[in-house]
């Protein structure tokens, strides 16, 4: 939450990659009556895109969850403000295209399998006469919330990999075959060219791009990722009821142990929260993250977060990326 905003965005579109605003959490709605929410948060990803957009003349994408209760505010703004591209999970996107229609704004939805992708397509289908543009392919290595049981996370399984050709099988039946894009754990160029070599159109990436100079949180957020060692990485049990991967410290080891942080909702962000029992607020502690509090907060991140050991310009990282891509070709 509030890492992804427009000068992330924008330095990634300048390097002909396509720069994502991610909508949750933007403006300080936290700290504005409860009944501001929704307004403070389409105020805030208005400003973020029109911001990106006096940055760039490239590709500009926004990510919209499926689970935020002003789901439908925030879409609305993206089409008024004409983003390039909306991608869309944490819940299946079935009325996605509803809120699109008569504009050429691409549609992107996320999934973590091959039935989800189906489900989509088919209702898609039924009502607006369309396939997506494009389908990320989210593993389980990814940072955040995960759309996986805790029980498939033990196992490592399904793969990205194995996940992959799944839907590739599917995408590649649909009568106009769609873009698969490959995310979850990728983090050097050689990664990417494996997921290539398998089939994928693309990879989406987050985490490597958490320590550039660009990223939009507070330094302190970006020094737990260069602090991290490969056993700082782990998974917690989020209010929200998916499991979630964040770098451990001091915070997650209370909320680990069972301790109750006490809080009172204004705003009800997300559909699935209920504030009375929940042991913390999600939606506090991320925005405490960003702002560097992390005393009192945690940092999502993906599995290869401790491999970050610098923080540098979105340019040059893209340029590292690239070489290390030609360089496994």
């Amino acid at each position: 939450m509030r890492v992804s905003k427009a000068n992330l965005a924008a330095a990634v579109a300048n390097e002909g990659c396509a720069g994502v605003i991610a909508t949750v959490g933007l403006g300080g709605y936290e700290h504005a009556p409860g009944k501001d929410f929704a307004k403070v948060s389409r105020v805030a990803l208005q400003e973020e895109i029109r911001k990106a957009r006096r940055m760039t003349n490239g590709i500009v994408a926004a990510n919209v969850m499926v689970v935020l209760s002003n789901y439908e505010s925030l879409m609305k703004v993206c089409v008024e403000e004409k983003v390039d591209m909306i991608i869309s999970g944490a819940g299946l996107p079935m009325q996605l295209p509803a809120y699109t229609v008569g504009t050429d704004i691409k549609l992107v939805p996320i999934v973590s399998s091959a039935r989800s992708l189906k489900l989509i397509c088919r209702k898609w289908m039924k009502d607006f006469n369309r396939v997506p543009d494009a389908v990320v392919v989210e593993g389980m290595k990814a940072g955040g919330h995960l759309g996986y049981s805790s029980e498939q996370l033990e196992k490592n399984s399904p793969t990205l990999d194995e996940t992959l050709v799944d839907v590739l099988k599917f995408a590649n039946q649909l009568p106009t075959p769609i873009p698969v894009i490959a995310a979850g754990g990728i983090f050097t160029g050689e990664d990417i060219a494996h997921y290539l070599k398998l089939g994928a159109s693309g990879v989406q990436m987050a985490t490597r791009f958490v320590c550039t100079d660009e990223c939009d949180v507070d330094i302190k957020f970006k020094q737990a990722y260069l602090d991290a060692g490969p056993d700082d990485i782990t998974l917690i049990k989020s209010p929200v009821g998916l499991p979630g991967r964040v770098i451990r410290n001091a915070f997650v080891e209370k909320i680990k142990a069972g301790q109750i942080i006490p809080f009172k909702c204004k705003y009800r962000c997300l559909k699935t929260c209920d504030p009375t029992v929940v042991p913390y607020c999600i939606a506090e502690v991320l925005a405490k993250a960003a702002e560097g509090q992390l005393d009192e907060a945690f940092a999502f991140a993906g599995s290869n977060a401790w491999r970050c050991n610098e923080i540098v310009s979105v340019k040059s990282l893209i340029q590292k990326i690239v070489k290390e891509y030609e360089n496994a070709e």
